[in-house]
């Protein structure tokens, strides 16, 4: 089942930060990635919302999230970036096709 990265992105140093996305993106491609959401300026529709920047990154599946996080490319990536950005991130699994059922 397909398994998504959810980022959202504050740069405080727009250069270091272009640096970061460079290594990061082919470290996300490299390992199966898909980009679905990269926009510099999210729509808060409901509730507050406090970051600059929102990424959703699809990959086959969780292990292959893993695999790309704990990789020496994206730990490079990671590197690149402290101290430049603050971001915020979750994994999730996607929903089956059909849907999904609350538990009762």
């Amino acid at each position: 089942m397909s398994a998504y990265v959810v980022v959202a992105i504050d740069v405080l140093d727009e250069r270091a930060a272009l640096a970061y996305a460079a290594v990061a993106q082919r470290s996300v491609l490299d390992h199966g990635g898909r980009y679905l959401v990269a926009g510099p300026t999210p729509e808060p529709v409901e509730g507050a919302w406090d970051s600059g920047r929102f990424v959703v990154i699809e990959f086959p599946d969780m292990d292959r999230v893993r695999e790309w996080y704990d990789s020496p490319e994206y730990r490079r990536a990671r590197e690149i970036r402290e101290g430049a950005m603050r971001v915020r991130m979750l994994f999730a699994e996607g929903a089956p096709p059909e849907g999904f059922s609350l538990p009762a």
